[in-house]
């Protein structure tokens, strides 16, 4: 029996250690997108399953295919990370295009969600945070906190919070240690021409508008980054593609 040496026959560990190193980032990247809650009626079970589906299969094809030098798992994990590249450079330009769509749609998510604020402890982390972060309270303004049973002026509730807005709402005092949770109660059966003394009188709307043109180089600079990951990701698993078909070509002189 005789045995053959090849010369170069074996695959750059550069690479194959280098792409399962970036699976172990991305997948760190993907599993952020856990911590989004409900969206639009979608319970936040289903969501994370969504994600941790999507996780566990690139995570598997890329960790797995790099190490196993599996070509079929690799081209599977390039494929699926241009997928993911270009739907989101289709969603980016949709919604450059479609802004009045876009904002029409994130006034049904907010409006939604306003009326499922006492329904789920992360959805009212959610829209707290958003209103704190940007100073805004309700879609279009206070009075969308109306749309919730427990905040609504009319006559037929009986709830403390009447006629109130989440604490999220009230503009805070410097001088207070202690975040008042009770801040917003009756707010809103004050004289209108009030209501900014003690609460953010803007719209989340119209925050996020005027947020959007002062960050844009940050939001830029977000896009590009992650842009420039999964590109480098898909370079590596060509590569390493590319060096286990010579390999197993030079297998069969």
């Amino acid at each position: 029996m005789h045995y053959y040496r090849y010369s170069n026959a074996e695959v750059s560990c550069w690479y194959k250690y280098l792409l399962f190193s970036y699976n172990i980032v991305f997948w760190g990247v993907l599993s952020d997108l856990t911590k989004v809650t409900r969206l639009h009626g979608i319970d936040p079970v289903v969501l994370v399953l969504m994600v941790g589906v999507v996780m566990f299969t690139l995570g598997f094809a890329g960790c797995v295919g790099a190490l196993r030098e599996n070509i079929c798992l690799l081209k599977f994990f390039c494929g699926t990370i241009v997928l993911i590249f270009f739907l989101e450079l289709a969603v980016a330009v949709l919604a450059f295009l479609f802004q009045d769509w876009v904002r029409d749609r994130f006034r049904e998510f907010f409006e939604s969600n306003i009326r499922s604020y006492r329904d789920d402890i992360d959805l009212q982390n959610l829209i707290d945070s958003l209103q704190k972060a940007n100073q805004c309270c309700g879609a279009y303004g206070p009075e969308d906190w109306d749309l919730n049973i427990y905040f609504n002026c009319s006559g037929a509730s009986y709830s403390r919070e009447k006629c109130g807005v989440p604490f999220s709402c009230c503009v805070p005092d410097p001088a207070q240690k202690v975040v008042n949770t009770q801040c917003g109660y009756d707010v809103r059966t004050q004289l209108k021409s009030k209501w900014d003394e003690s609460i953010f009188t803007k719209g989340c709307i119209q925050a996020l508008e005027g947020w959007l043109p002062r960050n844009i180089y940050i939001v830029a600079g977000v896009f590009i980054a992650i842009s420039l990951l999964q590109i480098f990701g898909i370079f590596l698993a060509k590569t390493l593609i590319s060096d286990i078909e010579a390999v197993k070509a030079g297998h069969h002189f």
